[in-house]
């Protein structure tokens, strides 16, 4: 045995207590049989996934107004299980229209037969290696989901997700599929000068190399599925769904009236914005002040 004086011995245990602050905590492994989704959480210079409760329960037939992206989502999400052929998908468009709701919807209505999902941040792309390794050998499909996700130019993160994408060395394994959400359609800001620049090639306009750029990782995803603003119509039909879905829930009746469309009407108004969301938050706003003893 060495015989260390007191300093040292106390200088290696606030060594080790440092050391081990960094290493990534012990957590068993995902059990995937009884998981359906997980999040990667960063520590240190690595991670794991985290199994999470599902609480979002929604359908798809519970998502209004967005009929055809159901129908192209499904099928691809439905080739994907079957081990055909299959996309990554940019799901864009206006905030609050159902992009991640529809990503959800498609998870519970696939868990049992198979489909998982893997929810990551922006800034945890870099890790995409670990988690393809990490995944790769289990007899599940996963969806790597990175939600409401937007770049500034010359990001790392930026860079691996195009890589990934691109078929390299990061390319995620066969049992993997990347679904993304975002308000950008080519992910990245765009201003009026990144279209100076352009010239016509044998009589077509090519586009400016800041273009070029910019749409060089949309474009690597093989779907591009849209999400528009709600008409009016549509909007109110969100609303009698929510707040129907509200009071079945409470086992209590809910009587649709003239009043009421008109409070949904200026919920979207003040909000400036006709979509899901805003029926959601119309219909919890609504429902509670109904309970809400006098």
């Amino acid at each position: 045995m060495f015989n260390l004086k007191p300093e040292v011995v106390a200088r290696l245990e606030r060594v080790l207590s440092s050391v081990e602050m960094l290493l990534p905590r012990a957590i068993a492994p995902v059990d995937w049989s009884g998981c359906y989704a997980a999040n990667w959480r960063r520590h240190s210079f690595s991670g794991y996934l985290e199994a999470v409760r599902v609480t979002d329960t929604t359908t798809l037939e519970e998502l209004l107004g967005v009929d055809e992206q159901k129908e192209v989502m499904l099928h691809n999400t439905r080739q994907f299980l079957m081990g055909l052929p299959a996309n990554n998908a940019l799901l864009w468009g206006s905030r609050g229209t159902g992009k991640s709701s529809l990503v959800k919807a498609l998870m519970n209505k696939f868990a049992p037969e198979g489909l998982r999902v893997i929810q990551i941040e922006k800034e945890d792309l870099i890790y995409l290696s670990e988690i393809f390794s990490a995944v790769e050998n289990e007899p599940y499909r996963f969806i790597l989901l990175c939600d409401d996700l937007t770049f500034e130019v010359g990001e790392l993160s930026y860079k691996m997700l195009k890589s990934a994408l691109d078929g390299s060395v990061y390319s995620p394994p066969e049992n993997v599929l990347i679904y993304v959400t975002s308000n950008r359609r080519h992910l990245l800001p765009e201003y009026e000068s990144d279209h100076l620049g352009g010239k016509f090639v044998r009589g077509e306009l090519q586009q400016s190399e800041a273009m070029e750029e910019k749409v060089s990782l949309s474009d690597r995803f093989g779907l591009w599925v849209a999400f528009y603003a709600f008409s009016q119509d549509r909007y109110i039909d969100a609303v009698r769904l929510s707040i129907s879905r509200e009071a079945r829930e409470r086992k209590v009746e809910i009587p649709w009236t003239k009043e009421l469309e008109r409070e949904a009407i200026q919920w979207s108004q003040e909000k400036s914005k006709r979509c899901g969301r805003t029926a959601y938050q119309f219909s919890k706003n609504y429902v509670g002040r109904f309970l809400l003893p006098a």
